[in-house]
């Protein structure tokens, strides 16, 4: 940080007497006023009156013929169903493509209490039953205060973005309401899910009789592949828990995602046995570390368990060298897991692949579709080289549901290879996905995020004021500072300057939030500053929209900071 460019002289943004960050009083007082103004409107009696009156007007001309049908009408006449679903598709369908195109704001956010008192009755559940016109407005009222995580304004999160086929997909498995632990319940559902998980496992560079799984998430991934680490070495845990008498150690880098500590203290090894491996200034785990880490395990007489290399660390979107991690497990025995979650789909791009270069040694990784792929939430897999090994760790046979004298191939009952019993249908989405895009649609989404990712880097690097926090980018996000032009030339020690540079971007969030034009991160790293970080994973983003991005953080520091 001490590096930061200093520039010409400009208004002080620095109160040298008082070591804080001036803002600007006329800019503060109406977004006070915003919170004022709210409040006092709903106890204002007529305005909220009005307010009521007129959506209730908007409402019955759109739902008119629903005043007076209840929920028990649904299941007695036909047409009051079809006629409902279509008014909900219609609802879905505006919500969409007004977000998409960017015609609503990202967010119009209130503070709990104040959104609680908006809604009102809205939110009330109780024993009275409201018709379907009350329903359907409910339905638009909730629309209204949802983030809009398909605007091109919304870069907050690893998932962005809305693709109308995942949709579709996603609307779909609601309306099979299939659970997945039997064949003969899940059907066709149970097909795809094997077709795809052979999918995934090819990119990897597997052959054909690994195993996998679709779970509710990266994390839950990565407690399936420490827990799987864990059974091959200590397969008796199983039945006798963890009475093994020796202290297990797992590798990951300091900058992987928590969840590997989740997983650790779910397990009951213990975070305090999770080793952290540093990073070198790119956001990747050092390798030489990792081996002297190991080594100080095994003479402490201790069990080097699982390593985990990060394919897309959640901040920097850096890829650990996998080829030489995986060199290590190799010669010491130890479990290597890749979280691949962010990161892992770079593995569908010829150009981009190389970033994972090893994978294929490692004995499992997880994948989220839901993030860089585009997949509606929830969409995550455990993959796993070898078969059987989630059966072994998992199975126990429940004879109500898992009977080995089925009359049709029971090897299709996947139920019992995982930690739960009833399991979501996550897996038509991504399958309805891969059938309308094919290899090179995906391909195509993957190389376009990437490059749009390559053109934001550029263009922080071109402006003054902004400062990238790592020069080489591996994955598709983008870390950087945004300076005032009020702090350039400022006399401030290193540690002043840290601390006012902290402050910066959680009040422009701020801003940016209440204004509800645009959502992004912000997060500090080690003893790094707050700092933003834009991920990419929309594909329909445009160079344009993230000039804008870049544009209205400037415009929004100017009416903060005096």
């Amino acid at each position: 940080m001490e590096d930061l460019p200093r520039r010409k002289e400009n208004k002080k943004l620095y109160n040298a007497s008082t070591k804080t960050l001036q803002i600007d009083p006329q800019v503060r007082r109406p977004v006070e006023n915003v919170s004022s103004k709210i409040q006092g409107s709903l106890k204002g009696k007529e305005a909220s009156e009005n307010r009521e009156t007129r959506k209730n007007r908007q409402n019955r001309q759109e739902w008119g013929k629903f005043e007076g049908v209840y929920y028990k009408d649904l299941q007695t006449d036909s047409k009051v169903q079809k006629d409902f679903m279509l008014e909900m598709a219609k609802l879905l369908n505006t919500y969409m493509t007004d977000q998409c195109q960017g015609k609503v704001k990202v967010v119009d956010f209130h503070h709990p209490h104040q959104l609680q008192e908006m809604m009102g009755d809205c939110l009330t559940v109780d024993a009275i039953p409201r018709d379907l016109h009350q329903v359907l407005s409910d339905c638009k009222e909730t629309l209204k205060y949802c983030v809009k995580t398909g605007h091109p304004h919304f870069l907050n999160q690893l998932s962005t973005g809305l693709d109308p086929v995942g949709v579709a997909g996603e609307w779909l498995t609601a309306a099979v309401n299939t659970n997945m632990f039997t064949f003969e319940v899940g059907s066709v559902f149970v097909l795809m899910e094997d077709i795809i998980l052979r999918k995934m496992r090819s990119f990897i560079g597997w052959k054909e009789d690994g195993d996998g799984i679709f779970t509710p998430g990266g994390t839950i991934s990565n407690i399936y592949a420490l827990m799987l680490a864990r059974h091959r070495k200590f397969p008796n845990i199983k039945e006798e828990g963890m009475y093994c008498g020796q202290k297990m150690v797992v590798y990951t880098s300091a900058q992987s995602h928590f969840s590997i500590k989740k997983a650790a203290i779910i397990l009951g090894i213990g975070m305090n046995n999770v080793c952290c491996i540093p990073c070198d200034e790119r956001g990747k785990m050092k390798v030489d570390v990792l081996e002297r880490e190991i080594q100080r395990t095994l003479s402490d007489g201790g069990v080097p368990l699982m390593v985990n290399a990060t394919c897309g660390t959640t901040v920097l979107a850096a890829y650990d060298p996998v080829d030489k991690i995986a060199d290590i497990c190799q010669k010491n025995g130890i479990w290597l897991h890749v979280d691949g979650a962010w990161g892992g789909s770079a593995l569908l791009s010829k150009k981009y692949k190389y970033l994972l270069q090893g994978v294929e040694r490692c004995d499992s990784m997880t994948w989220n579709p839901h993030k860089m792929m585009g997949v509606p939430l929830q969409c995550s897999a455990i993959l796993v080289r070898n078969s059987g090994e989630l059966q072994s760790a998992n199975a126990l046979c429940a004879d109500y549901l898992y009977q080995t004298d089925k009359f049709y191939d029971v090897t299709y009952d996947t139920g019992d290879k995982s930690i739960q019993c009833g399991r979501h249908n996550d897996v038509f989405k991504l399958w309805l996905m891969w059938r309308s895009k094919g290899d090179n649609g995906f391909e195509d989404s993957i190389n376009k995020i990437f490059h749009l990712s390559r053109y934001l880097e550029e263009k922080v690097k071109q402006r003054e004021n902004f400062t990238l926090v790592t020069n080489e980018v591996e994955g598709p996000s983008v870390s950087f500072w945004y300076e005032p032009p009020q702090l350039i030339g400022q006399n401030l020690s290193p540690t002043e300057r840290r601390n006012i540079l902290s402050k910066v971007a959680p009040k422009i969030k701020e801003s940016m939030t209440l204004k509800g034009n645009m959502m992004l991160a912000y997060q500090p790293l080690g003893d790094l500053p707050n700092f933003f970080r834009i991920a990419i994973s929309n594909p329909r983003l445009s160079e344009s929209s993230l000039d804008w991005v870049l544009d209205e953080i400037e415009r929004l520091s100017k009416d903060i900071f005096c």
